[in-house]
């Protein structure tokens, strides 16, 4: 199923957006043709050159090197999310779903709590509890999201749990953990990539509007929903110092949500024909 994946064009253009801006975020400091954090208050809202080539900034900072050290912040602090997430909703999922009874009575009214708030909401507000910093928008951003990805593969688990080979390996006397691991996560692996895949995109979206309104990401680090915020002052006079950091969410945003399409196509095709 994987070689129908490898064979779709847009999942190739996808995956090599993707890596490619994970490559150039971990080679920013050999990449970065100037310091993301030197100013040069003369050359403000310079054109872009060959030393400058997407410009400067108000403070007359390197638009192009802010932009790939941006992608460490909106790039891996949101895959870094979305592991945490994944991590603690599977966790639950799995334990509700394989377990059920009391076990998972409890846990599944706790998911209903905590999906009944806004999770924007709730963000908010842990962040306004903790103290505004990025490691309290992850922290945050897992403590809302887990919830959904517990419901998700605890249903997923409820479905293999009566089947075949899961009633063979409890009839040799085979351990709970040992299902778990060997039977359970590999039957639900696929539909967790293609969660965390679409998911993705939320958190980047998440981090940089947080970044954005003040409460992620402080000055002066690069991060794209920062350098949203430092530019929305000078949006008419300058629309240019916008679009750049604007152009770059959509895209990273859109190849994670395409990318999620394409594994779902390639995955499950018997659900994309129904």
């Amino acid at each position: 199923m994987l070689q129908q994946l490898f064979k779709n064009p847009m999942a190739l253009l996808c995956m090599g957006i993707v890596l490619v801006t994970a490559l150039l975020g971990i080679f920013a400091p050999w990449v970065a043709p100037n310091d993301p954090y030197a100013n040069d208050i003369l050359n403000k809202f310079d054109s872009p050159s060959w030393q400058y080539p997407l410009g400067t900034d108000h403070l007359g900072r390197c638009v192009f090197s802010r932009m790939l050290f941006g992608i460490r912040p909106t790039l891996f602090l949101s895959l870094l999310t979305m592991l945490g997430t994944i991590g603690l909703g599977v966790l639950m999922g799995i334990t509700a779903g394989y377990f059920r009874g009391t076990v998972d009575e409890v846990i599944m009214r706790v998911v209903d709590v905590m999906l009944s708030f806004p999770s924007q909401i709730i963000i908010l507000a842990v962040v306004a509890l903790l103290g505004v910093d990025i490691r309290n928008v992850v922290i945050a951003s897992i403590f809302i999201k887990w919830a959904w990805y517990a419901r998700m593969i605890r249903t997923a688990t409820i479905k293999y749990t009566g089947m075949n080979f899961v009633l063979f390996s409890r009839s040799i006397g085979s351990g709970n953990f040992y299902i778990l691991t060997r039977h359970m996560l590999p039957c639900i692996a696929a539909e967790l990539a293609v969660l965390a895949s679409l998911d993705t995109g939320w958190a980047i979206l998440n981090i940089s509007t947080l970044s954005f309104l003040g409460l992620g990401v402080q000055a002066p680090v690069p991060e794209w929903g920062a350098m949203l915020n430092e530019a929305k002052n000078v949006m008419v006079s300058n629309p240019e110092q916008m679009i750049v950091p604007g152009i770059a969410v959509v895209v990273l945003v859109g190849a994670f949500n395409m990318l999620g399409d394409c594994l779902r196509d390639a995955l499950d095709p018997k659900a994309v024909r129904q």
